[in-house]
């Protein structure tokens, strides 16, 4: 499931090339067809992010709301390109280190390189961001069920498989929102820390599961929740009274760092400070950007101890024994 910063990206992505924008909305599979409807022939005014949510902003005060879920994935087409905060300092298109050496992704997590894509590209944005085939001619033809379609004259935005994808107005989008916890890529100020360290001490239940509860934090997906508690080293089946004012401060820093970080890079990259061979094997290489998570049985990278696994809130949760407790 895509997890914070990939949606902040696609909102990102929304506000590059069609805000400002009128828009042809369409439901190639038909499922979508009355919202469609609604929103067909009406200019964006706005794309926002709350986070694994994402809300689309219509002439009318029409609003498209959107939960990629499991298996929900945006494909952009068109002349798509990237702004000037994603490209290196001498202003090529790629994905580069903080020491400016264009790096590639073997595992199709390339993301800058795909938002950085060529002129008439295709790329898909979801949990992952690849580069596919560019398209021969524009619009291209809609792929497989394509719940939703939002054309402009230069650019196109398929939506595949979502959770959710519903039109509100503004007062169901209040409502949408107030069921979500802070997200720090909003606002990181000291309401929303504070909102955060009283709806995680306020609750008898395991922190692990807390930092997957979107009315707790909004954002935290299985990654993050393992490298944030590993990073503070915290026991992940602590309960959440139990977490000190100082400790739940530190995680709400942890994480508003590491989301800004995904935003910028395109990927969760939750280990600072490596060398420079040590982080371009990390950009390279996802088995070598994270602490804990999916590596059950080996051996922690701080002690030795044998990475856990277990499952709690439905998923599957990484943990070093030694270190968290």
């Amino acid at each position: 499931m895509p997890e914070g910063h990939s949606v902040h990206r696609i909102a990102r992505q929304f506000a590059l090339h069609f805000v400002g924008h009128v828009c042809e909305v369409s439901s190639p599979q038909g499922r979508f067809a009355a919202g469609a409807a609604k929103l067909d022939g009406t200019k964006m005014i706005a794309a926002r992010a709350v986070g694994k949510q994402m809300f689309l902003e219509f002439e009318g005060d029409q609003f498209l709301r959107v939960h990629l879920g499991l298996y929900g994935a945006w494909d952009f087409a068109g002349d798509i390109s990237t702004d000037a905060t994603m490209r290196s300092a001498n202003g090529r298109m790629g994905q580069t280190n903080q020491r400016g050496t264009e790096l590639q992704d073997a595992a199709g997590e390339d993301s800058l390189r795909s938002i950085g894509a060529p002129r008439r590209a295709r790329y898909r944005m979801a949990e992952q961001e690849k580069l596919e085939d560019p398209i021969e001619s524009f619009p291209p033809d809609p792929v497989g069920q394509v719940r939703v379609r939002i054309l402009t004259e230069d650019a196109v935005a398929d939506l595949r498989g979502p959770t959710a994808c519903v039109v509100e107005d503004p007062a169901g989008v209040q409502k949408a929102l107030d069921k979500l916890g802070p997200d720090p890529m909003n606002d990181d100020g000291p309401e929303a820390e504070q909102a955060f360290v009283d709806n995680v001490r306020s609750r008898n239940v395991a922190i692990g599961q807390l930092l997957m509860d979107q009315a707790v934090v909004s954002g935290i997906g299985n990654v993050y929740r393992a490298e944030l508690l590993f990073r503070q080293r915290i026991d992940p089946y602590k309960p959440g009274k139990k977490i000190t004012v100082k400790q739940a401060k530190a995680l709400w820093a942890d994480w508003s760092k590491l989301l800004h970080d995904g935003v910028r890079i395109g990927q969760m990259m939750t280990m600072d400070d490596l060398p420079a061979d040590e982080y371009k094997a990390a950009m390279a290489s996802r088995d070598d950007r994270h602490w804990v998570y999916h590596r059950a049985g080996e051996p922690c990278r701080v002690c030795g101890t044998e990475i856990r696994m277990a499952e709690m809130a439905g998923r599957k949760l990484y943990w070093c024994p030694k270190d968290q407790k």
